[in-house]
């Protein structure tokens, strides 16, 4: 009765103070609108950031696709890269992947640092050669990609070609060494444009792009308007690929304050508009009746909208009997999630749609809802749909209507979580599989944290520095070292990790971990700490640890990230695998192995192993640095090293041999000549056995055994067999020579002899004798020959000497100098007055002499005589040539006769025959040969040939 009465007596006071009433329901609305103003500030700022964050998320994911895509062109570029390290098909796989991938515009292919393959070259000229290794500018990105062993995304920097442009290098490694990088050249324009940043409204936003220049110590911005947005409404997102940060910028943040002051003003007026209206409904009671009825109009509006909102929710929601559990009320998400349609739902009730094992828990919370002894509950439970499905559900109970102060009806409001429990029942499978996985890996596995580590090592300011400043560190600083093991908390490790240390707990183990630690994995601890620093996930290393009885055990060490904790470095999984018997038996190969190549060695040939189609070499002993002077590596380094130095004049035999030969899958045995390093060539006698797997050849084995002494020796024994033959030839010629000239000179004195002693008068016997005079003169004359002829085939030490060839020529033409100024003859010469050559001076006059005195006396009686005398080079043996225009031989008839013993081939009565006996003869005891071209009544060209 009193809490009655008060409540009147305040009722009338303000009743009877309308102003101040008036006063206090503005001050109350305008609080209530601010507050909604506020509200409504925060809704459309929260709209805006998540219509950025879209935006933004979307140029991201655009950007780090056309990135990806090109992890997979630098990768397709570094398959092309042979065994031996050279590219295979560059352009044509450069070209294919630029096709492929619009946003490129070049690939490289970077041995050593140095770029060698562009790809077009045309308009890429200037990168050519660059080593981007020694280039202050291009060094530090590089690196940073050979040390991570990832594709790293350098730039934006200013490309040598022109532009500005992005430069995305992976690191390839062939046998565990750096050989280079694969790269991509993308224009920052191209890639910004494949972005999709061109078709977003630039009337609201604008973008940047930048990246933390180390050096400088402050933010690069690359695109344009690069004022100062800190002010500015903003959102940026980081690209690690280039550790990039892109920043999408509000251009109006003044649009915002705009969305909340015309609200902001029309709250004060209305609330104005309020304490005026409660003003004047308390001094008017009628006004007030009509201000109750205007109210009531509200509460109808504001019902509807309830109903709208209750039928629409995006959660189900339900008005339900606390007693009878029968749905009262009930909106469309609440019948979808069941399948039921609104009458059906109606005739059931919620036990019945409750799966049977969690009904239990919800009743129990329901009845205490219902006697006030909670005020709300919340559980998560199992609902069976229509068709007997299973829907796991948030559930959410509050009451709504109370009668004698029980709670006789609830609203609840169910959100579907059924996805949610099906990740957390895989989550919890894969937990379970993970702990299976790691307790019974036959690899012994430790789980760390190395969080404080981590820790430490930023307290030290080692995190990111270079890392051989950091080894370096902890090789001056041990203690620090061991305080950083001892930061390392062990949180499990597997049962073979126990086995591997021989003891039977984690505890002991965690007890014994000082202790298990020696020099070698303190080194190898080292490496860790380095990669920590460096921000690497993963580390392998080849150590030695100790068990707990002391013996020394080789482990490979690998030491990774669980993802998730990348940062914090809370989980961390290390296993030690033993590796002990593996390095016992890779030590046993090793030895094996040199062994081998010492008895390899120590063979006299060169015991070699090639590829059956490309005969690409892939082991050559150390012999072919004593026989041809390459060293292995050179040899190999080469696929083409053995064709490319084989003697070219052998290359195409030996080249189709061997194809044929291995193609037949036959074993094969031949000889060839290489150029050895010093340019001499060598005899080899190649000695192939065929490999065969599957009836077919797969690689070739052999030895290359040096002949070259054999074959000088051969060849040698067959110019001596040559010169022999030939001389027998000669002296078989000169023998029916000798026996039919003295024959027939001794068959005519024989016959004057007889006519003598048979002649009766003084005057003929006179006659006789004249005759046996001229008889006896062609004998002393032939004999004269013949001795000259006997005395060119015996000379064999006949002294060479270097000859100046202009003067000789000169002699022999003042010799001449009558016949030539009678016949009017013309000698022109076409040989350099300083050409020497080795030969006997004897000779080379008389050569020179017969040969131009022939020319002068088989002149042609119808023209002038020419003589042109002129010096050649023929496979490198030089050849004097003497032409003329005389009246020509027949050589269809002459040819056996030219250079026979008193054979002539014309009526002239000067023509002995001998000439041009004698100096083939000559020709040919210096080593050389002499040739004839002659046709009738045009000339004669005669070639001496000069060893």
């Amino acid at each position: 009765m009193n809490s009655e009465k008060k409540h009147t007596k305040l009722t009338k006071w303000f009743f009877k103070r309308p102003k101040i009433t008036g006063v206090i329901t503005f001050l109350f609305l305008s609080f209530i609108a601010g507050f909604i103003v506020v509200q409504q500030y925060k809704l459309i700022k929260e709209d805006e950031q998540n219509e950025m964050n879209t935006i933004l998320h979307v140029v991201h994911q655009n950007i780090e696709q056309s990135l990806k895509n090109c992890y997979t062109t630098t990768l397709t570029l570094a398959l092309t890269i042979n065994s031996s390290g050279i590219p295979e098909n560059f352009d044509s796989v450069g070209k294919t992947l630029m096709d492929s991938n619009a946003i490129i515009s070049a690939v490289q292919l970077v041995p050593n640092g140095i770029i060698k393959y562009v790809h077009p070259i045309k308009g890429n000229e200037a990168a050519m050669n660059l080593n981007i290794l020694a280039d202050p500018y291009l060094k530090k990105e590089a690196l940073k990609s050979i040390a991570t062993q990832k594709m790293y995304f350098a730039g934006p920097l200013k490309l040598k070609q022109g532009g500005m442009g992005i430069v995305g290098r992976f690191p390839i490694f062939k046998n565990n060494k750096f050989w280079g990088f694969s790269a991509v050249i993308i224009k920052l324009e191209t890639l910004l444009k494949s972005s999709g940043i061109n078709n977003i409204d630039d009337s609201k936003y604008y973008f940047q792009f930048s990246k933390y220049d180390h050096a400088k110590q402050k933010e690069i911005f690359y695109l344009p308007n690069k004022s100062d947005f800190e002010n500015k409404y903003n959102v940026s997102i980081k690209i690690p690929d280039g550790n990039w940060k892109l920043h999408i910028i509000y251009k109006n943040q003044n649009y915002l304050y705009s969305q909340i002051l015309i609200p902001g003003i029309i709250g004060i007026i209305i609330a104005g508009l309020f304490g005026v209206l409660i003003f004047t409904l308390l001094k008017i009671p009628k006004e007030l009746q009509s201000l109750v009825n205007i109210q009531a109009t509200k509460l109808l509006n504001s019902e509807i909208k309830f109903g709208a909102i209750f039928d629409q929710a995006a959660v189900g929601i339900a008005h339900i009997d606390s007693f009878t559990g029968t749905f009262i009320e009930i909106n469309n998400q609440y019948c979808q999630l069941l399948g039921y349609s609104q009458k059906e739902m109606k005739d059931r009730t919620f036990h019945s749609v409750t799966h049977p094992e969690d009904l239990e828990e919800d009743l129990i919370n329901l009845h205490k809802l219902r006697n006030g002894k909670i005020k709300a509950y919340a559980l998560e439970k199992r609902y069976i749909t229509k068709e007997g499905a299973i829907v796991w559900v948030n559930l959410t109970v509050s009451p709504l209507l109370k009668k004698n102060n029980k709670v006789t009806s609830h609203i609840s409001i169910v959100e579907d979580i059924t996805l949610k429990k099906e990740a957390e029942k895989l989550i919890q499978k894969s937990e379970i599989r993970f702990k299976s996985l790691f307790e019974d890996s036959p690899i012994p596995l430790w789980e760390k944290d190395f969080s404080e580590v981590k820790n430490y090592l930023q307290e030290l300011n080692l995190i990111n520095k270079a890392p051989e400043i950091v080894s370096n560190y902890f090789n001056k600083h041990p203690k620090v070292l061991v305080k950083c093991i001892s930061l390392v908390k062990i949180i499990a490790v597997n049962n073979s990790c126990l086995k591997l240390y021989q003891v039977e707990t984690k505890e002991q183990i965690a007890a014994n971990y000082p202790k298990l630690i020696n020099c070698d994995f303190a080194k190898a601890f080292v490496e860790i700490v380095v990669a920590i620093t460096q921000g690497q996930k993963q580390v392998f290393i080849d150590s030695i640890v100790q068990n707990s009885k002391g013996e020394n055990i080789d482990v490979n060490l690998r030491w990774n990230t669980i993802r998730g904790y990348e940062k914090s470095l809370e989980r961390i999984i290390v296993s030690t695998e033993d590796i002990t018997e593996r390095i016992a038996s890779e030590k046993i190969i090793l030895d094996t192995k040199q062994r081998v190549e010492s008895l390899i060695n120590t063979i006299d040939g060169i015991v070699w192993e090639c590829d059956a189609k490309s005969f690409s070499f892939n082991f050559i002993s150390r012999k072919v640095e004593t026989i041809l002077g390459y060293t292995p590596e050179e040899w190999l380094a080469e696929p083409t090293f053995w064709q490319d130095h084989i003697y070219s004049e052998d290359l195409e035999r030996v080249r189709n041999y061997c194809k044929l030969k291995t193609e037949q899958n036959l074993n094969h045995d031949f000889e060839y000549r290489m150029v050895a390093k010093d340019c001499s060539i060598v005899w080899l006698r190649d000695i192939v056995n065929v490999v065969i797997e599957n009836d077919k050849a797969v690689s070739l084995r052999g030895i290359m055994i040096d002949i070259t002494k054999t074959k000088e020796a051969e060849k040698e024994l067959n110019t001596s067999f040559t010169m022999v033959t030939e001389q027998n030839k000669r002296l078989l010629n000169f023998s029916y020579i000798v026996s039919h000239n003295l024959r027939s000179h001794t068959s005519n004195i024989a016959s004057i002899v007889s006519l003598i002693e048979s002649s009766t008068s003084e005057e003929e016997r006179e006659q006789m004798m004249q005759l046996l005079k001229t008889v006896s003169c062609s004998l002393n004359e032939t004999m004269v020959h013949l001795n000259e002829v006997i005395n060119i085939r015996n000379n064999i030490g006949l002294v060479s000497e270097s000859l100046n060839l202009g003067n000789y020529i000169t002699t022999v033409k003042n010799v001449l100098s009558e016949q030539i100024t009678i016949n009017k003859v013309t000698i022109s010469t076409d040989i350099p007055e300083d050409t020497f050559i080795n030969y006997n001076p004897a000779y080379l006059e008389s050569i020179l002499y017969n040969i131009i005195s022939n020319s002068i006396r088989y002149r042609h009686p119808s023209r002038k005589p020419c003589i042109n005398i002129s010096l050649a080079v023929d496979n490198g043996r030089k050849v004097l040539q003497i032409s003329d225009n005389g009246i020509g031989i027949d050589l269809v008839r002459n040819a056996d006769k030219i250079f026979g013993m008193y054979k002539t081939f014309t009526n002239n009565s000067d023509s002995k025959g001998i000439g041009l006996f004698i100096t083939k003869n000559q020709i040919d005891a210096m080593g050389g040969n002499i040739t004839v071209e002659s046709e009738p009544n045009v000339g004669t060209t005669f070639k001496i040939y000069i060893q």
